[in-house]
């Protein structure tokens, strides 16, 4: 066994990592500023991005190169590291590594892009999780709204089924942005792109219900333009309302994972199921690529091979 690394040996070898990195701090600031500017990519991937970089700054100082320096054999090497991430992360990786270096080429600050031969993993195409018809019922019903609180959980539900919001979406709703008397929810979501969403009858019902008999009790005479309040008059946090949609399903008797994430893709599975053209639920959805959509005929297939074998004499 060897010996242990003498503390001063040790210190010295990590200021060298750190001066060895330093003068790409710059660049990296400015291609997230990049990112964030053209791209609109939210703060999660931003910090995901962020993180990815700065664990190659620290792996190639130790090989004395900042990340201008870094040729195809070290991007590999900093990858091959990356064994026992997922297949997902890895990709994520890749796609972060392969984003800054032709910011970098466009900048001029390489002559040349070191990821062009690099391949990303291949992913399985996981099937995303549903809910039935039923249980969406038994969710909807859950909240008891007989009290504010319970009316206003109710009324967030009707909605996020209604459209097929992201949760963040649905929080950072605005009073404005919801136009009771034509039915529709205008939002603004990822890249700043602007869609106009239907809201249904009955989401639109429960929406007035909300307006005229709880949302006021819950402002108690302050003043704010957000949509869906807390018991204080501020705007509810997606951890809070994933919280209260997990009590919910409990309440329901729903078992196995749930997230607002899962209705909305309730939200399109159903759409399919029942005909509706994967254009109009790709633009309802917000999706600038149609292939994010399709997986959702993945998930309304493998529905109608399960009816099939259920109830068909030689399913």
């Amino acid at each position: 066994m060897s010996a242990p690394e003498p503390a001063r040996s040790r210190a010295s070898r990590h200021e060298k990592c750190r001066q060895a990195g330093k003068g790409s701090a710059q660049d990296v600031r400015a291609f997230l500023d990049h990112l964030w500017l053209e791209y609109g990519l939210s703060p999660h991937s931003i910090a995901a991005y962020r993180s990815d970089l700065h664990r190659l700054a620290e792996f190639l100082a130790q090989r004395k190169l900042r990340l201008p320096e870094a040729g195809e054999a070290d991007l590999l090497d900093f990858l091959g590291q990356a064994d026992r991430l997922s297949a997902r992360t890895k990709a994520r990786r890749l796609s972060c590594l392969r984003r800054y270096y032709q910011f970098l080429l466009r900048e001029g600050a390489v002559s040349a892009d070191p990821t062009l031969r690099l391949r990303a993993p291949r992913l399985g195409r996981a099937l995303p999780h549903t809910l039935s018809e039923a249980d969406v019922d038994r969710l909807l019903a859950a909240p008891a709204v007989d009290d504010s609180l319970g009316l206003r959980d109710r009324a967030m539900l009707e909605v996020l089924y209604a459209t097929g919001l992201r949760v963040s979406e649905l929080v950072g709703l605005h009073t404005g942005q919801v136009n009771l008397r034509q039915g529709v929810v205008r939002i603004t979501g990822k890249g700043g792109k602007e869609r106009l969403v239907p809201l249904g009858d009955e989401a639109v019902a429960w929406l007035q219900r909300y307006a005229s008999e709880a949302r006021g009790d819950l402002m108690r005479g302050r003043a704010s333009s957000t949509l869906f309040v807390s018991r204080r008059g501020s705007a509810l946090t997606r951890q809070a309302f994933w919280h209260l949609i997990k009590r919910y399903a409990r309440r329901a008797g729903i078992q196995g994972k749930l997230s607002p994430h899962t209705l909305r893709h309730a939200f399109a599975t159903h759409l399919l199921n029942h005909g509706a053209d994967l254009r109009v639920v790709q633009l309802l959805l917000g999706h600038s690529d149609i292939a994010t959509t399709q997986i959702y005929t993945h998930v309304a297939a493998e529905r109608l091979k399960s009816l099939h074998a259920r109830h068909h004499p030689r399913g």
